[in-house]
């Protein structure tokens, strides 16, 4: 017997996807820029080589829930709606992705049949819990003090 060893390879399990990411990225790098009133989308793509009409798509959807806001024309841009110490990676996380799920439990498109009695999504829940914290903990004003104790 050969166990096949190939099952589902490269669908790894991501808890930040790429939005995610880049929107979080995009935020920090606004932030840690603070001096300079707004950012053009195209100042932040090349910092953070992100390309530009994915940036705008973020950058549209971080304006309607009011995390940046806008100015048109010379001199405009994005900046920061709230300050950094209100914005953290958990509500990021969600505006792009929804809820932290590590475990489905569908099949079909439906629900497990097992998913109420199921021991292991028990377990996972409390882990969802656990992580959801986490990401809430982690402010962009912490990643500024992260990056600036380098």
């Amino acid at each position: 017997m050969v166990l096949d060893t190939n099952f589902n390879k490269g669908s790894e399990m991501k808890i930040l996807r790429k939005d995610s990411d880049y929107a979080i990225r995009t935020l920090l790098t606004i932030a840690i820029n603070k001096d300079k009133k707004f950012m053009s989308s195209s100042e932040i793509s090349k910092t953070e080589n992100i390309p530009l009409p994915y940036l705008r798509r973020l950058i549209t959807k971080l304006i309607s829930a009011g995390y940046l806001e806008a100015k048109e024309g010379v001199g405009g841009g994005v900046r920061l709606a709230r300050k950094p110490s209100e914005i953290n990676t958990m509500q990021i996380m969600e505006l792009f992705q929804g809820n932290l799920e590590i475990s489905e439990c569908l099949f079909r498109k439906k629900f497990c049949t097992n998913r109420a009695t199921c021991p292991m999504r028990k377990r996972i829940l409390k882990i969802e819990e656990k992580l959801v914290k986490e990401f809430e903990s982690i402010t962009l004003k912490n990643l500024i003090s992260d990056i600036n104790k380098k």
